[in-house]
């Protein structure tokens, strides 16, 4: 098994404000020194999500191509769009997103696309077109049967084999805990997916270590947690990022391009 682990960066997330934590990136000014300070922390790529005037989640082009002209400039970082709904948007916005070619890589949450069924397809098309990566968000294992069927089906391109496991979103108070991966792998078995996992909660970092063990790569940041595993806050994602390097070195692994 592979020693080196990629490692994302979630640094706001669709819901969450300054109120939740001050250190929070909101504009592309404090997205890139986000990205600057993890880039250095040891992550690999950044997962993103921008804002409109108002402060709420946006899709928006514009948005989105002043926020990646701000990061690409500050740091060398892997770029991921998010296409999530968050309740404000339909699959067509979605679509309409992904055909944009906004950055290589884009999230897309297999059930929010499956909301249109008749579109399922498209989306992917639209992305493959688009030149973009696609990497599935699946919420629970009974997400990965389905997205393996749609897969064999060639409903969604057979290169498109990246996902992401989401322990713990729909857990009580949000709360991951590491065994809630083992479901995933078992629905997985011997396929060639490669796989990422993020956590809700303050074992975050315990079911991160717990993926990088079982030869996953992972997500990290403020959209997920922002609690250090004794219970105080971090003081921003970097201090999340290092802090996970810190704990997966003591037990033999790096994120890729460190060493």
């Amino acid at each position: 098994m592979s020693t080196a682990f990629d490692l994302m960066v979630a640094p706001n997330g669709a819901r969450k404000g300054k109120s939740d934590h001050p250190a929070l990136p909101l504009t592309p000014a404090e997205l890139a020194a986000t990205a600057r300070a993890c880039a250095a922390a040891g992550a690999t790529a950044i997962h993103l999500h921008v804002r409109d005037a108002a402060g709420r989640h946006s899709l928006d082009p514009g948005a989105y191509r002043a926020a990646i002209a701000a990061i690409t400039a500050a740091a060398d970082l892997r770029v991921q769009i998010t296409t999530e709904a968050a309740g404000l948007f339909d699959v067509a916005a979605q679509i309409d997103c992904l055909a944009q070619g906004l950055a290589p890589e884009a999230s897309v949450a297999l059930r929010e696309i499956e909301r249109a069924p008749d579109r399922l397809a498209e989306a992917y098309r639209v992305a493959e077109a688009a030149g973009t990566e696609v990497q599935h968000i699946l919420y629970a294992p009974e997400d990965l049967t389905r997205l393996l069927g749609h897969l064999k089906s060639g409903t969604i391109p057979a290169h498109f084999t990246s996902v992401l496991f989401v322990l713990g979103r729909y857990a009580a108070g949000q709360r991951s805990v590491p065994e809630d991966l083992d479901p995933f792998l078992a629905a997985l078995g011997p396929g060639s997916l490669t796989w990422s996992v993020c956590a809700f909660g303050p074992r975050e970092q315990d079911c991160l270590l717990h993926a990088i063990r079982r030869g996953g790569n992972v997500r990290i940041g403020f959209e997920n947690n922002h609690l250090a595993p004794d219970g105080t806050l971090f003081t921003d994602n970097a201090a999340a990022v290092a802090a996970l390097v810190a704990a997966a070195a003591r037990a033999g692994f790096e994120p890729r391009g460190l060493s």
